[in-house]
């Protein structure tokens, strides 16, 4: 449904006693012995952290990587129950069966009202029925809970596109752009757009 620790080596410099006064060494029980150490597990990035591995990508594939973990992160909640709900709108969706799509989410907004995916995702629903104000609303209550969506800035700009309202579809896309530069089908339109909306350069 898209518009779419490393351990630090210590070194420890151990004196020798004089040999008279040192002690027969005696074997180290099998309690005593040192255990070896047990490697952290690596810190997930935040998704604070994660946009800004977005903005500073070199590429269009190391962009994609990131926004995919982005994109994960979005599609939880913290309940299972909506979790569920949502995938099974994404199966109905996948069938075309778009009401009972509609049904499902209106069911997990109701779970959870601030959950920016879930807006985002009813807002495509919406845009395939033909309801340009749904979708449109719809998105605006997504960017309003998470502006770094960038999903949903693409599909406003779809929106602003299909009513022929170049102006605010160009400024959609170049929002997408100052979160996720490497959106290569995004740059192609905004490429295309700006000497519309702007005037060429003379």
């Amino acid at each position: 449904m898209r518009f779419f620790a490393s351990a630090l080596t210590l070194s420890l410099s151990l004196v020798a006693l004089p040999l008279e006064a040192q002690e027969p060494a005696r074997p180290k029980s099998q309690k005593e012995q040192p255990q070896p150490a047990t490697p952290s597990p690596p810190r997930a990035s935040s998704l604070d952290e994660l946009f800004e591995r977005l903005g500073k990508a070199q590429s269009e594939q190391e962009a994609k990587g990131i926004a995919s973990l982005i994109e994960r992160r979005f599609s939880r909640s913290g309940s299972d129950t909506a979790d569920l709900l949502l995938s099974r709108a994404a199966e109905a969706y996948a069938k075309k069966d778009f009401p009972l799509a509609i049904e499902l989410i209106d069911r997990v907004l109701t779970i959870q009202p601030n959950w920016a995916e879930a807006w985002y995702k009813r807002a495509t629903v919406f845009y395939q029925l033909d309801d340009p104000v749904g979708a449109m609303a719809d998105l605006h209550r997504a960017l309003k809970i998470e502006p770094r969506h960038f999903n949903a800035w693409t599909g406003l700009g779809h929106v602003f596109m299909a009513s022929d309202d170049k102006g605010r579809a160009l400024e959609a896309y170049r929002r997408v752009l100052k979160i996720n530069p490497q959106m290569e089908d995004v740059k192609t339109i905004v490429t295309r757009l700006s000497p519309e909306v702007d005037g060429q350069d003379l």
